[in-house]
């Protein structure tokens, strides 16, 4: 089984929307979203992502075959203001889950951009929960923090970790790395 991962280019915006509806159906089942009167779930920040110097769209893709995707922002940290890299929306279609699809995607997400880390995830997706607790443990070798989110996120968990590539951030990773 052939993994890649690969930056989504903005004539791909489109099939990285279409695999957002599933992610968003499926988010539903643990924090109701309302659907739009076009059948479709909202989401404000997609266009951002081709926009924003400090956000990266991702597709995964199995044998050629598409397989899920990742949204990707830096953030400063609130407690240190350092920047962090936010795994902000991460997704692999239920036919490639628990075939290590999104633990490969991860791990390759983590490797490319070294640094500080976070990954939030809601206290009532139990799967999601063990599947990040499982492989970001063994990615750092159990050195990550693990904590209750706080205000508007008092529903998540959030783990918080260095990518084992490197423990600083670069000042700027440069859109012009990846081919939009």
């Amino acid at each position: 089984m052939e993994i890649d991962v690969s930056s989504a280019k903005k004539k791909e915006a489109h099939i990285v929307d279409n695999l957002l509806q599933l992610y968003l159906h499926d988010f539903s089942e643990f924090e109701p979203d309302e659907i739009g009167d076009d059948g479709r779930f909202e989401y404000l920040y997609l266009q951002h992502y081709w926009e924003d110097p400090d956000r990266y769209p991702f597709l995964f893709r199995v044998d050629g075959n598409l397989a899920g995707f990742a949204l990707l922002r830096f953030e400063a940290d609130p407690l240190t203001g350092r920047q962090i890299m936010d795994m902000a929306e991460f997704f692999v279609m239920r036919r490639y889950r628990d075939k290590g699809v999104g633990e490969q995607a991860a791990v390759r997400l983590w490797d490319l951009f070294p640094g500080q880390w976070q990954v939030r995830v809601l206290k009532s997706n139990e799967h999601a929960l063990g599947f990040w607790r499982h492989i970001i443990a063994k990615y750092t070798n159990d050195v990550f923090a693990e904590r209750r989110g706080e205000g508007a996120l008092s529903n998540a968990i959030e783990f918080t970790f260095a990518s084992r590539a490197d423990t600083d951030m670069p000042e700027d990773p440069g859109m012009d790395a990846f081919d939009y």
